[in-house]
């Protein structure tokens, strides 16, 4: 990984890293196969951003690559292997976070029949389709819209598809998307960049319809801001990365669209509010 470089601590922050005297390197640690998020050829949407506010800072990206799942954040950051994760909910704990880039939430996507158009948990249809729920496990960790349907009863008519998929496929997270396409399922309960992203290259017209309302109650929110993570004392580097967040926010907006994101941005917050975050398994 650092080609029998040195590292140097200088720098006014002293929180990134000189690969030589004269260049700077923001290190971040990515998983190399989670698409549309990252991967080690740099074709995520992250891999984009994190490129255009390392340009802005006048620093190079060096990737430490880890798979995500349980243990990711105390494996990667808190144990100094990099100083920048992308692609955290706004206020995660263990974690400071910057500003949101952008807020997404989970979407009903159908291919067609009685699934378009279903908005809610409530719908009446839910207990008569076959729906496809992006799962972590069986324990209480498991996502919003798993949850959801559990506290209804909707249960029989579940097919389960883990979020990390296979993850010795290109795309692992592209099986519940594949399952819609081919007619095993009517209706998948997906998270928005997922989504959006597999959409565009099912080759078939599919709805995406953001869940409502965006909470299930107090404790199952269905749409998050989404911001950049740091250590919590690396408040230099937070600043730095808000700054050149709030100077690019154009061409952020520009690779989330290209990618089909499904947004739900609001006014642009104060960064010094938290926002709900959801249950993560990767701290």
């Amino acid at each position: 990984m650092w080609h029998g470089l040195i590292r140097l601590a200088v720098g006014v922050f002293g929180l990134l890293a000189t690969t030589s005297a004269d260049a700077r390197s923001l290190r971040v640690c990515a998983d190399p196969n989670n698409l549309p998020y990252s991967n080690e050829r740099g074709e995520g949407f992250e891999n984009r951003i994190v490129t255009l506010l390392a340009a802005d800072l006048g620093a190079e990206v060096e990737y430490t690559w880890w798979a995500q799942r349980r243990g990711f954040i105390r494996n990667t950051l808190k144990a100094g292997l990099c100083d920048l994760i992308a692609g955290v909910p706004t206020g995660m704990e263990m974690l400071a976070t910057t500003r949101p880039y952008y807020r997404s939430g989970y979407v009903f996507m159908a291919a067609g029949g009685p699934g378009v158009g279903v908005r809610s948990f409530d719908d009446p249809h839910l207990r008569e389709l076959r729906i496809g729920v992006q799962m972590i496990g069986d324990d209480f960790s498991n996502t919003p819209p798993a949850h959801a349907l559990s506290r209804r009863g909707i249960v029989d008519n579940i097919r389960g598809f883990m979020v990390y998929g296979d993850y010795a496929d290109a795309a692992p997270g592209a099986g519940i998307v594949e399952a819609l396409g081919r007619g095993d399922i009517d209706i998948a309960i997906v998270w928005g960049p997922q989504a959006g992203y597999f959409a565009k290259r099912l080759g078939k017209p599919v709805s995406l319809t953001p869940v409502e309302p965006e909470n299930d109650g107090p404790a199952l929110p269905m749409a998050f801001d989404i911001s950049m993570g740091v250590r919590r004392e690396d408040a230099d580097l937070r600043r730095e990365i808000d700054d050149a967040l709030v100077r690019n926010r154009e061409a952020i907006d520009a690779i989330l669209a290209e990618y089909g994101v499904p947004r739900l941005d609001p006014a642009v917050p104060n960064p010094s509010e938290h926002h709900g975050s959801p249950r993560d398994d990767h701290s």
